[in-house]
């Protein structure tokens, strides 16, 4: 995979546009040595990778088949490592009636319906976590857990917050 010539090779128009993976069907190119750690942090061959909007594309073409994550364009599929979700969340923002959560990728979503807060272990910790798109998920972050915690209110069987007319339990 050139990364010089990925951006016009998958063809996007606009920065926040995201390109349709769901339509792309390569065949398997092989394994490439990157891996999404748990803190949401991106590596390529034990090295860190420090460009946003590098790892905003790479989240842009990511897809998740089954168990296994794949980096791919319209000719190329790469399987890479995710150590737990490929994205977290970083930041929640309280307006009117609902709440706004954003991933360390840029992602804005608003926790409804659509994406229901979930809990899920982690290290033997409930943390939540919901879905960004097509099957990928966000957990978490600890202090976006915690800024949604001051946002519960506390009912007999546990502590719950509303967010566009749906109410999710945290805990």
């Amino acid at each position: 995979m050139n990364l010089s010539n990925l951006e016009q090779q998958i063809g996007l128009e606009s920065e926040n546009q995201l390109p349709p993976v769901e339509k792309w069907h390569p065949e398997l190119s092989g394994g490439m040595d990157m891996v999404i750690r748990k803190d949401g942090s991106w590596w390529h061959e034990g090295v860190k990778i420090e460009r946003e909007k590098l790892t905003r594309l790479f989240a842009s073409i990511l897809r998740k088949e089954g168990e296994e994550f794949f980096i791919l364009t319209p000719v190329e599929k790469w399987r890479i490592q995710v150590e737990d979700h490929p994205f977290v969340i970083t930041m929640i923002e309280s307006k009117d009636n609902h709440i706004e959560a954003i991933t360390n990728t840029g992602d804005l979503l608003t926790i409804d319906a659509q994406h229901p807060l979930l809990l899920s272990q982690l290290d033997g910790e409930s943390i939540p976590e919901m879905e960004v798109r097509n099957g990928l998920m966000a957990r978490f972050s600890r202090n976006a857990f915690y800024d949604l915690a001051e946002l519960a209110t506390e009912k007999n069987d546990g502590f719950y917050i509303s967010s566009a007319g749906a109410e999710f339990k945290i805990g």
